[in-house]
């Protein structure tokens, strides 16, 4: 849901970080952003991911407007911060984690109450393409306590796009639903993405990163350890799995032949593969796992997932 008003930038970039940095002044003047630059082009779903105390929440919160920067430069839809805070504040909506909403307000009070609060006219609000938007219109006369976990996160969502900004931040949006529930706000977050919202999503459930996010940052100790679109990022551990379930015991010969693949693992009736594919062809794969003999029920592959990926570059000291 764009507005005709946020006319994308120039060089159409939402997000531009330059050499950021946060250190918090206390005993250990602990370093929470170490220079960091990043951008995030406009109409995307960037991924913002890392371990706990990475940095993450730091950073939402710099270009949410609610922490001071120590140094750097952040231009929010070509907006500095640093010359124009309060019109950069406003081209953001925040999702936090918490369900913190009204439980004595219908949605639809707490829409335009919040409209209200950013000075939105009431001939220009927006209260009833936002409850339509997330599936919330049956509800919108009921009072927010009685509302589920997922309809009060929907709301949540709708509460952030209020004043029609053209990114949204969404910190960890399915944070304990279920999976059915998850699919459902996934669907939503996409079909604002098509509305043209930029969306900067951080989260813990990689396989949320891998579903939604075209382009994706790692930030570990405070430093981006990773700055890439998904597919090259799943390509960066180059590795795949094969995994072969089979009737009888595998003898020394056969296993001596599978180690030419990769690394090899025993689970009961079942054998792991993890093999390297600029190493070796699925060819010749095929050709070691035939002349072996061995009695095959099922043979299946798997690529590296984000998750992999994940624990792969944050591992590294």
């Amino acid at each position: 849901m764009s507005s005709n008003y946020w006319e994308p930038p120039k060089n159409n970039l939402a997000l531009e970080i330059n050499n950021l940095s946060k250190i918090y002044k206390n005993e250990d003047n602990n370093i929470a952003l170490d220079n960091i630059s990043l951008t995030v082009k406009v109409g995307s779903i960037f991924g913002l991911l890392g371990p706990n105390g990475a940095g993450k929440s730091t950073l939402i919160n710099i270009i949410s407007g609610t922490v001071f920067k120590t140094s750097g430069n952040v231009l929010i839809w070509g907006i500095d911060i640093d010359k124009k805070r309060k019109q950069s504040k406003l081209a953001v909506g925040v999702v936090p984690q918490e369900l913190n909403i009204d439980a004595f307000f219908t949605p639809n009070e707490l829409l335009n109450l919040h409209s209200g609060m950013f000075n939105v006219p009431k001939i220009a609000r927006k209260t009833d393409e936002l409850l339509r938007l997330m599936d919330l219109s049956d509800k919108a006369q009921s009072y927010s306590r009685k509302l589920s976990g997922g309809m009060r996160r929907r709301l949540l969502v709708a509460k952030a796009m209020v004043h029609t900004p053209p990114i949204l931040i969404l910190d960890e949006p399915t944070a304990g639903v279920d999976v059915e529930l998850r699919q459902k706000l996934w669907n939503h977050f996409k079909e604002l993405n098509k509305l043209g919202v930029t969306i900067i999503l951080t989260t813990h459930y990689l396989e949320e990163a891998e579903n939604l996010c075209d382009h994706i940052a790692i930030i570990n100790h405070g430093k981006i350890v990773a700055n890439e679109s998904k597919q090259s990022l799943l390509k960066k551990l180059n590795e795949k799995i094969i995994y072969i379930k089979f009737k009888n015991n595998i003898d020394k010969k056969a296993e001596q032949a599978l180690k030419k693949i990769g690394t090899i693992k025993f689970d009961s009736n079942e054998l792991q593969i993890n093999f390297k594919p600029d190493k070796i062809s699925m060819k010749k794969i095929i050709k070691i796992i035939y002349e072996t003999d061995i009695d095959i029920v099922d043979l299946s592959t798997k690529d590296a997932s984000l998750e992999d990926v994940f624990i792969n570059i944050t591992s590294k000291k």
